[in-house]
């Protein structure tokens, strides 16, 4: 009689061929990002001349932030300094601006939300 022979047992190669690709498409695909960033210097961005338009305050807002023109950003900066300085946001939430009476006259209400300063203050500079 003929004896049967014996199977190899498999090898378990495919896993191991696996892990050591793996560093190599890492690899692979780092290259090109460092090769985009060293090629292609980012411009710096420019400004757009809108805002920077020098706007004159409301009698209201010139109360707070000065009579003499200037851009939307400045104004908005004078009218959150202004409320640090008199300690006007509220403790308990810091979203919300509480009046002194300068302010009242400004936003109309008694507290106002700090996105709704930005829409306001829009009314206020021509």
């Amino acid at each position: 009689m003929a004896k049967k022979a014996k199977k190899a047992p498999a090898k378990k190669a495919a896993p191991k061929a696996a892990k050591k690709a793996a560093p190599k498409a890492a690899a692979k695909k780092a290259a090109p990002k460092a090769a985009k960033k060293a090629a292609a210097p980012k411009a710096k961005r420019k400004l757009n001349p809108a805002l920077l338009q020098k706007l004159t305050p409301s009698e209201t807002l010139a109360a707070i932030v000065g009579a003499s023109p200037l851009p939307r950003s400045q104004a908005l900066k004078k009218v959150w300094d202004y409320i640090k300085k008199n300690g006007l946001q509220d403790a308990t939430n810091r979203r919300k601006i509480n009046s002194d009476d300068k302010l009242k006259s400004l936003f109309g209400k008694a507290s106002v939300g700090m996105l709704e300063i930005g829409g306001i203050l829009a009314k206020h500079l021509k």
